[in-house]
């Protein structure tokens, strides 16, 4: 998947970490029953473990599910931090969370 493909896509991040033993089916159930949505959607879903340091990306590409896993060698992924089961990020937030970066950009004075 390159960024490109992305534009138009919904991206969803998690707000409370997960199992990373989890796969497919599982991850989809987690989708559909704790965040409320259709894991077949089209949409991205984004996913980290308790330690911050792994993350799963969950998509549905019109063929099957794909997973995507990443793990950080030093520091911790920014996910955001709400009262909601998920958040809606942009593509180019999802790029940066998936570097390691802040969702945010700080803008200097």
């Amino acid at each position: 998947m390159i960024a490109a493909d992305l534009q138009g896509v919904r991206v969803w991040v998690a707000t409370t970490p997960v199992d990373m033993r989890k796969s497919f089916d599982s991850l989809a159930e987690v989708v559909r029953g704790f965040l409320g949505h259709d894991p077949l959607s089209g949409s991205l879903f984004v996913f980290r473990n308790r330690g911050g340091h792994l993350a799963k990306v969950l998509w549905w590409d019109r063929e099957g599910l794909a997973i995507f896993y990443k793990r950080l060698e030093e520091g911790e992924f920014q996910f955001p931090r709400d009262n909601k089961p998920s958040v809606e990020i942009r593509c180019d937030q999802l790029l940066r969370l998936l570097s390691g970066m802040n969702l945010t950009r700080r803008r200097t004075a």
